[in-house]
């Protein structure tokens, strides 16, 4: 034997002869920073995208429906204008004395909101009908419709174009 080791010999009273090993902990993994980055990234894309309400829809055409009675209906008419707004009738077709003339779109609403209720009140009207053309922008029969919803009007319908 080597003289420069020396051995230590301990008995089991001093220390014990197994001793038990620490657990080793799991390692998990943090997800808060992945979190952190999802949150950021989604309110980038939602700052950054740009929403438009002029996109161009092109809706199928109809391929049944019912039929409705022009003389039990307010009719509002929507034709396509020179600019981005519809040119609005009050009534059934596009002639210049039931040209709605206000440039101003809230006034147009008011005056939209007035024709459809004093027509279901005043007269035997029942039911709202939207007319529009094909060049007419969703946003301006949404608008009638408004229109139509705050008259207290109970059956609204809007025309489609049958498929020829």
């Amino acid at each position: 034997m080597n003289d420069d080791v020396e051995y230590v010999i301990e008995t089991a009273d001093e220390s014990p002869l197994f001793q038990q090993r620490r657990r080793r902990e799991d390692p998990e993994m943090d997800i808060t920073p992945m979190i952190d980055i999802t949150f950021l990234l989604l309110i980038f894309f939602l700052v950054a995208s740009r929403m438009s309400d002029e996109a161009f829809v092109q809706l199928p055409t109809a391929r049944n429906g019912t039929a409705v009675s022009s003389e039990t209906s307010v009719i509002v008419t929507l034709a396509k204008g020179p600019g981005d707004d519809a040119v609005v009738y009050l009534g059934d077709g596009a002639s210049a004395d039931t040209r709605l003339n206000t440039p101003n779109l809230e006034d147009q609403q008011r005056a939209l909101e007035q024709y459809i209720e004093q027509g279901l009140t005043v007269g035997s009207m029942q039911q709202v009908l939207i007319k529009a053309e094909a060049g007419v922008r969703h946003r301006d029969v949404a608008r009638a419709a408004r229109a139509a919803g705050k008259a207290t009007a109970t059956v609204m319908y809007v025309a489609v174009l049958e498929e020829q």
